[in-house]
């Protein structure tokens, strides 16, 4: 299936009042765009500054012109299928999915169907918020195809809202529960930027240039080539907990992509969103939930031990 695109133009024009401000941060200040899009908007040459391409940490001046191109994307038609999902709460304005590894999350290229949004879709029918387009309806925050474990879906507007600003000001309570390579002696945080990978388009990496993350990690046992870790988030960078372990030299355990391979007899990385809890957006009142660690994670254990 192929995307048709068109372009939306936007122009930007600074004043005296952002003269020194980044090109990315003017750009979102000024328009609806986010940083990281409009970094991507400059990657990929469809924002000029001044008829010229335009780096991302240019400060800008008085008077300097941004044209910008947006690809509208025309996006395919995502089908509801009767997929079993193991729903863990719902009520008339969310739910909370406790995803299996290997299940994408929203569909894009190379995965249209079997995602938890072909999923969501049957299950839920017409009532899923519609924020996040076609594509990702009811969607709020996402993990990784490959880390199994706790996500809220958000069944209206006014739900997805109200998470996603708990997401935003980093309200929300996670953590994840990783087997990792290497021995860990003792608790820590990782306080290290994440941004995309400057060769490598599909992962990240720590960087001075990138957005603030955090996370925090404690040891629960350590094994003669690995460490079990719990993990908590700060911040929710796309594969923060991935990246800021192997940044510290113990990667997660079956990260093909951040790591050195891995054992024969673990299929995937060994990580799992665990617990996660967060105010309800419509009745204010606080949630938590656990799961239970799935079979592959325990039997992983108990060949390492």
């Amino acid at each position: 299936m192929k995307y048709r695109q068109k372009m939306n133009k936007i122009v930007l024009t600074v004043t005296g009042e952002f003269e020194g401000a980044r090109a990315d941060r003017f750009i979102s200040d000024k328009s609806d765009i986010s940083r990281s899009y409009a970094v991507s908007l400059m990657e990929n040459g469809n924002c000029l500054l001044n008829n010229k391409a335009c780096e991302k940490n240019y400060k800008v001046k008085n008077g300097d012109i941004f044209e910008i191109s947006i690809p509208e994307t025309e996006q395919p038609e995502i089908k509801a299928e009767n997929i079993p999902l193991d729903i863990v709460y719902e009520d008339k304005d969310l739910l909370v999915v406790n995803k299996p590894k290997g299940m994408v999350v929203h569909p894009a290229p190379a995965h249209y169907s079997g995602t938890l949004v072909n999923a969501l879709m049957f299950h839920c029918k017409d009532s899923l918020s519609g924020i996040n387009g076609v594509i990702r309806p009811g969607i709020v925050h996402r993990i990784d195809k490959d880390t199994s474990g706790l996500l809220i879906v958000a069944k209206s507007d006014a739900a997805h809202n109200g998470l996603a600003e708990q997401i935003k000001v980093h309200s929300f309570t996670r953590k994840y529960e990783a087997v990792v390579v290497g021995g860990v002696k003792e608790n820590g945080t990782i306080n290290a930027p994440i941004a995309r990978h400057k060769t490598d388009r599909k992962k990240m990496a720590v960087s001075p240039d990138g957005r603030e993350a955090v996370t925090h990690y404690e040891v629960i046992e350590n094994y003669s080539k690995y460490t079990h870790l719990r993990l908590s988030l700060e911040t929710g960078r796309t594969h923060q907990i991935r990246v800021h372990l192997a940044y510290i030299g113990h990667s997660v355990a079956g990260d093909e992509v951040y790591g050195n391979g891995k054992p024969k007899w673990l299929q995937g990385q060994c990580l799992h969103a665990k617990k996660i809890g967060f105010l309800h957006p419509i009745t204010r009142k606080y949630m938590e939930f656990d799961s239970e660690l799935p079979e592959y994670f325990e039997k992983f254990l108990k060949s390492i031990k």
